[in-house]
């Protein structure tokens, strides 16, 4: 067994290598320790995934080009991968820690990701990507920030608050995917968290004794960058502050058309950030409230997050009911025009893709299209599952990725279907080949009763249209073309499709999944494989010296990293 000594001489052996790659920018170095604790979120004791003994875990502040290290120390019981929602990897899926492309890191081991966080600058999270393990926790914010000669198009805020919300269950994330596994909904949630706490208590019979909630002290007459990220399992949630204007400034790395909103519906996956001035009296403090959305909000009323906002110079503590949310229960075309209207900023200082320079998204020829259906789940082979376009995807024991690398056949087949499949549906780990400087549409078709989040690793994606119905070839009459919004998870509402476009020219192995949590835990997904016919290093890192390798690779894996 390798010592620490070995550890540390592989990673001074990546960091120069990557670092001939990547010139003379810094590097930011974080330790992951990744294990289980005790806490009661919503009042009952239970399992949760803690980072560094924190839950949620630490927010990683980096800036724009940082090379990031983080060494990742396995303490559960289980394999383990993390995930950088949002974060393009470019040149290197070998980082984006999901099984298309990374082995898991067994227990009682570390590993550690090293990336660039190459040209972005925005909101985004990261959380663990297998086992259903984000149900338990493991999840934190990640700011990227603009260098110094990329201008902000706003004034520097006072301050900047991050905040994660999801819905929450108090069973730990084995018994839901045992739950799952054995053919069942999960149910309502328990609970909405904000920053891993329970409600505050607004109300006596709703919300029992002794919950922790969150506090956001603000100084009174100054503006707020506050960033929010949905980290939960299947709940879409609408967010306000009480009394409060919403200027929203970003999502997912670019920059919006800054518009005020009351309210704002943030759909699993998703983050926003908004500029909030604290222009109140401060007669008392204020409500700061995460609800669930299309449901039956009777029914639902114990499911709702709440947070205070305290002024330092408050005159008393939060009370009454909590601010209304959108009046439209049984009609969803209020979240739909909503989402709409969320529009790029054309003319701000962005890293990519260039808004005022050649690239112009919209007069570009498509390559290839793909039209994406989900249907609500079924049944394959005596299992409960769900699908796109009729394939339930199933992981290979072989990363996709490092059986390219290794040219092992029988992996994987690069037949994914263009269109839903019109026979039975199957079980198959079938992906979809990109074509390198490619330009694809794909057509994200909503079969299913609840609204779904699609997210794309290792791209921001143009969002150019969204409408109930069946998608038609007339439906590109629709789009935008101009300043649709450019970022990783879009939703798609029930009975509703959603059109993106995507630059394929990231190469990789790339996830394209749905981020409810249940529905990927059941086969929801696939991956984009992009490959440069003219392989270099200009277009791909090499394979980390430190790869893990398991499947039918596990026999090459010469080392074992000394025990957390």
């Amino acid at each position: 067994m390798a010592g620490p000594c070995f550890s540390s001489l592989l990673l001074i052996h990546i960091c120069l290598l990557l670092g001939l790659s990547l010139a003379d920018d810094p590097f930011v170095n974080y330790e992951f320790v990744v294990s289980y604790i005790t806490a009661s979120p919503l009042g009952v004791p239970q399992q949760v995934i803690a980072i560094n003994g924190k839950f949620p875990g630490p927010t990683m502040n980096v800036t724009s080009n940082n090379n990031v290290v983080v060494n990742v120390r396995n303490k559960l019981d289980e394999g383990l991968l993390i995930h950088w929602s949002g974060i393009q990897q470019r040149r290197s899926s070998w980082q984006d820690g999901v099984l298309g492309t990374n082995c898991p890191i067994p227990p009682k081991w570390n590993w550690t990701y090293q990336f660039q966080v190459k040209d972005q600058i925005g909101s985004f999270f990261y959380f663990p990507s297998l086992n259903f393990q984000r149900a338990s926790g493991g999840f934190g914010s990640i700011v990227v920030n603009n260098r110094a000669i990329i201008p902000i198009p706003f004034d520097t805020p006072y301050g900047d608050i991050t905040i994660v919300i999801g819905d929450w269950y108090t069973q730990n994330h084995t018994a839901l995917r045992r739950t799952l596994n054995s053919g069942r909904d999960l149910g309502m949630p328990d609970g909405v968290l904000i920053n891993g706490k329970g409600p505050y208590r607004y109300n006596d019979t709703l919300v029992p004794d002794g919950i922790d909630h969150e506090t956001f002290t603000v100084q009174p007459g100054r503006t707020y960058r506050i960033r929010v990220s949905n980290v939960g399992i299947s709940t879409s949630l609408n967010f306000r502050i009480q009394n409060h204007n919403l200027l929203l400034a970003e999502t997912e790395g670019s920059y919006t058309v800054q518009q005020n909103y009351t309210s704002l519906d943030i759909h699993v996956g998703q983050t926003y950030s908004f500029l909030v001035t604290m222009d109140q009296n401060a007669s008392s403090d204020y409500y700061v409230v995460a609800s669930a959305r299309f449901v039956n909000e009777t029914t639902w009323r114990r499911v709702t997050g709440v947070a205070v906002l305290h002024y330092t110079n408050s005159k008393g503590q939060a009370s009454g009911p909590l601010p209304d949310p959108p009046q439209d229960q049984f009609d969803k075309t209020y979240s739909m025009n909503q989402a709409r209207s969320i529009r790029w900023n054309v003319t701000a200082s962005g890293a990519r893709p260039n808004p005022q320079g050649s690239f112009r998204y919209g007069s570009i020829n498509v390559t290839e299209v793909y039209v994406l259906k989900n249907k609500p789940p079924v049944m394959i082979d005596g299992k409960r599952r769900t699908t796109l376009n009729g394939i339930s995807f199933v992981n290979p024991a072989t990363p996709i990725r490092l059986a390219d690398q290794y040219k092992v056949k029988g992996v994987y087949k690069l037949d994914f279907p263009t269109r839903p499949l019109t026979g039975p549906p199957r079980m198959e780990t079938s992906v979809i080949n990109g074509t390198y400087r490619g330009f694809m549409e794909v057509i994200l078709q909503n079969n299913d009763t609840k609204v779904q989040t699609y997210h794309m690793s290792g791209y921001a994606f143009f969002v150019v249209g969204m409408d109930y119905g069946e998608w038609t070839e007339n439906s590109r009459g629709t789009y935008n073309k101009w300043d649709g919004v450019a970022r990783a998870t879009a939703q798609v509402y029930p009975g509703a499709w959603t059109a993106i476009l995507i630059s394929m020219d990231n190469v990789g192995v790339w996830n394209l999944r749905t981020d409810n949590l249940d529905s990927w835990y059941l086969g929801q997904e696939t991956y984009v494989r992009i490959v440069n016919p003219e392989s270099n290093n200009k277009t791909e890192f090499p394979m980390p010296d430190n790869a893990l390798l398991c499947g039918a690779l596990s026999r090459l894996q010469k080392y074992l990293y000394f025990a957390v």
